[in-house]
C-alpha cells in the first residue's frame, strides 16, 4: 500500500467534508441533487464508453488499484541485484546464472538473463528487451486512458448541466418555486464535475504517471545491467554505470548500503 496516495485521498475527502459540515451546520441535503449526479457521472461514463473499448473500460478498477499499491522494485535494490549477478557471471561464467533465474521475481530481468544464458547475441537481446519496454509503455498509456477521459468529460458535463439548469431557471422566472431547482442543477453540476476531476481523476492520473516513470527507469536499468553482464563488465564498473541513472543522494545511499 502506498501511504502517500492513501493519506492524500483521505485528507482531501476529509477536508472537503469538514468544510461542508462546518459551513452548513451539518445540513448537507442542499449539496445533493439527483439530476446533477446523473448528468455528470452518467454523462462522463457514457462518453468514456463511447471513446474506448469495453475491455479497456472494465479494467478501470485494476488500473486504479495500481495507484494505491506499489509493486515496483526500488532502483537501488535492482542495481545491487544486477551487480551481484555480474559477480556470479564473472566468477563462474554466464551459464552459472541459470540457477539464479528461478529465484528472480522480476520477469523482465529473468527473461533477459535467460536470453544471455541461451547465447543470444547482444544486439538481439537489446532489441527484444526494447520491444518489451515499448509494449509496457503502450499498455500503461492505454491503462490510464479511462481515468484521463473521466477527468476530462466530468467537468465538461458539469458545464453542460450548468447550461441546462440556467435554461430551466430562465423558463420559470415567473414561478419563484421553480427557480431554486434550476439553480441547484446549474451550480451543483459544476461542483460535481470539479470534484470528479480535481479530487479523484487528475490526482490518480498523475500518480500513475509517476508509477510509470519509476517502472520505465527500472526497466532501463535492468536492460543496461543485463547487457553489461553479457559484455563481461567488471562488477564495480557495472555498478558505476547503473548508478548514473540515480540522483546523487541515492547514489550515496547505494554506496553506504553496499
Amino acid at each position: 500500500m502506498d501511504l502517500a496516495t492513501l493519506i492524500g485521498f483521505i485528507a482531501s475527502v476529509g477536508l472537503f467534508a469538514w468544510a461542508l459540515i462546518n459551513g452548513t451546520g451539518g445540513n448537507l441535503g442542499g449539496f445533493w441533487d439527483t439530476p446533477s449526479v446523473i448528468i455528470v457521472i452518467g454523462g462522463g461514463i457514457s462518453t468514456t464508453l463511447l471513446s474506448v473499448r469495453l475491455e479497456r473500460f472494465l479494467s478501470f478498477i485494476k488500473v486504479v488499484r495500481n495507484a494505491f499499491f506499489n509493486k515496483i522494485q526500488p532502483a537501488d535494490f535492482l542495481i545491487r541485484k544486477l551487480v551481484s549477478l555480474s559477480e556470479v557471471a564473472r566468477r563462474e561464467g554466464i551459464l552459472a546464472l541459470q540457477s539464479q533465474i528461478e529465484e528472480i521475481d522480476n520477469k523482465f530481468v529473468a527473461n533477459g538473463l535467460q536470453m544471455i544464458v541461451d547465447g543470444t547475441d547482444a544486439e538481439t537481446v537489446k532489441t527484444l528487451m526494447q520491444y518489451e519496454m515499448d509494449s509496457i509503455d503502450m499498455r500503461h498509456t492505454e491503462g490510464k486512458q479511462v481515468i484521463d477521459l473521466l477527468g476530462k468529460y466530468g467537468p465538461a458535463y458539469g458545464m453542460i448541466g450548468t447550461l441546462v439548469g440556467l435554461v430551466i431557471m430562465l423558463q420559470n422566472m415567473d414561478d419563484p418555486k421553480k427557480i431554486g431547482p434550476g439553480m441547484a442543477v446549474a451550480i451543483l453540476t459544476t461542483l460535481y464535475g470539479a470534484i470528479i476531476a480535481n479530487m479523484i481523476c487528475l490526482p490518480l492520473s498523475d500518480k500513475l504517471n509517476n508509477r510509470h516513470s519509476q517502472e520505465m527507469l527500472a526497466l532501463t536499468i535492468a536492460q543496461a545491467g543485463i547487457l553489461g553482464i553479457q559484455a563481461g563488465d567488471n562488477p564495480r564498473v557495472l555498478e558505476m554505470k547503473l548508478a548514473a541513472f540515480l540522483d546523487p543522494r541515492r547514489r550515496a545511499d547505494l554506496s553506504e548500503k553496499k
